[in-house]
């Protein structure tokens, strides 16, 4: 049955669906699907257990009660590029040929939703269930025009691509931008992605990325979340890993009012490997929820996360972190890790680490930790000389160090190194 129209999902349709182009990209029947499931399901409260700490529907209610998608365009990206990186820009939910980098990379393809054969369109979706959570049918029904990047078999590229995601509205807005990664066999990438909101206007951004590894492929993927104030986001990353395949990913979380990253390994095949960094910041009444799944479903496969906060003044973090050893999986090697630093007694951190274990032969362990900065360690640096903010500043930035060294590429690197200074 479905759910009255009074609820915040159908209140979302009707408003969307005004103004929203139809999609041609997406079939039918994924498209009934998810209309169906976002009218059943509703939008997540704290009721819903995996959103406990993340009320969206509050938020939706509260910030976005008038989603009027009046959306400006951005003239001038420049000061976001990197400088030895290839740029592909998506505006409000939409890939823009005219102001990405022209793709010249040997073995790299970039096609526009809209352009796509019938076999790029089955990829679609392949991943990424419309009736397991309300945010990807949301992004089902009313995507933008995405975009499918694929990195021919052999082919490893020497330059990283810098996806740039730039959310700008002159009110109230939703937006809801879309990908399809595919490394072919043998293939290497360093993919970049930055999630910036600019212009007066608050954004919620609904991003749905589905990352595809194939056999011996190696993808190291960072994501950049730095919203300011206006942003609000729900980020879900599903990716698929096969035979020798490699998934890195380093996730580093500056600013955002609400940022809500749900991120899906699923390991399908034997001796395949990944491994998810976070480093998140949070002040005033900022809500940072970290959701992640491996999925470990045949032997042979490793898996580490390592996640780490650092939460001031009245704010939130969450890290719900889940490994899921199958019953065919033997021999696998699971390791989880949360470690966070409340520098506000009214700060607040919840975390969830989770084993579920079907298979008798396996390593797999999880652990987390609170606390404050150390007083010993800022009393030995102010007895040598150092101020007792520098000296937090430093104990910080060594706390946030083994995260941030996991950036390979050297101007990124940098640039973090700067943004997060100025964030404490």
């Amino acid at each position: 049955m479905i759910a009255e129209k009074t609820n915040t999902a159908q209140l979302i349709i009707d408003k969307i669906s005004a103004t929203a182009g139809k999609v041609n990209f997406i079939d039918n029947d994924k498209l009934s699907k998810a209309l169906l499931y976002l009218e059943n399901k509703g939008i997540p409260t704290n009721k819903h257990e995996d959103y406990k700490y993340c009320n969206t529907d509050g938020i939706f209610k509260k910030e976005f009660k008038n989603i009027e998608q009046k959306l400006n365009s951005v003239d001038d990206i420049k000061k976001y590029k990197l400088n030895d990186a290839l740029t592909i820009v998506v505006v409000n939910g939409n890939y823009s040929e005219s102001l990405s980098d022209k793709i010249i990379l040997k073995g790299l393809h970039l096609t526009a939703f809209s352009n796509l054969d019938a076999n790029g369109k089955k990829l679609i979706g392949t991943l990424a269930n419309v009736e397991t959570d309300t945010f990807i049918a949301l992004n089902t029904a009313f995507s933008g025009t995405g975009f499918h990047l694929k990195i021919e078999d052999n082919e490893q590229l020497q330059m990283p691509i810098h996806i740039l995601y730039v959310s700008s509205a002159s009110s109230e807005a939703l937006v809801n931008p879309r990908n399809v990664i595919e490394i072919g066999k043998n293939a290497e990438a360093t993919i970049i992605e930055e999630q910036i909101c600019i212009g007066e206007g608050k954004v919620f951004t609904n991003f749905l990325s589905e990352k595809f590894v194939s056999e011996n492929g190696k993808l190291t993927s960072y994501t950049i979340q730095n919203e300011g104030k206006n942003g609000f986001s729900v980020n879900t990353n599903q990716v698929s890993i096969e035979r020798y395949g490699k998934y890195d990913n380093t996730t580093i979380t500056l600013s955002g009012s609400l940022v809500r990253n749900n991120h899906n390994v699923v390991l399908a095949a034997q001796n395949c490997e990944a491994h998810l960094n976070g480093l998140f910041t949070t002040k005033e009444n900022q809500l940072v929820d970290n959701h992640t799944l491996m999925d470990h479903q045949m032997p042979n496969c490793e898996s580490n996360e390592l996640y780490k906060g650092i939460i001031n003044d009245k704010s939130t973090g969450v890290f719900n972190g889940k490994i899921y050893v199958r019953k065919d999986a033997q021999k696998t090697n699971a390791y989880q890790s949360s470690k966070n630093i409340l520098l506000s007694d009214d700060a607040t951190i919840n975390t969830k680490p989770q084993l579920e274990i079907y298979a008798d032969d396996v390593k797999c362990s999880h652990g987390t930790s609170t606390g404050k900065i150390d007083e010993v360690a800022v009393f030995y640096l102010n007895a040598r000389g150092i101020g007792r903010e520098s000296a937090k500043k430093l104990l910080l930035n060594a706390f946030a160090q083994e995260v941030i060294n996991k950036i390979e590429v050297d101007e990124l690197k940098e640039k973090i190194l700067t943004l997060f200074e100025d964030k404490l």
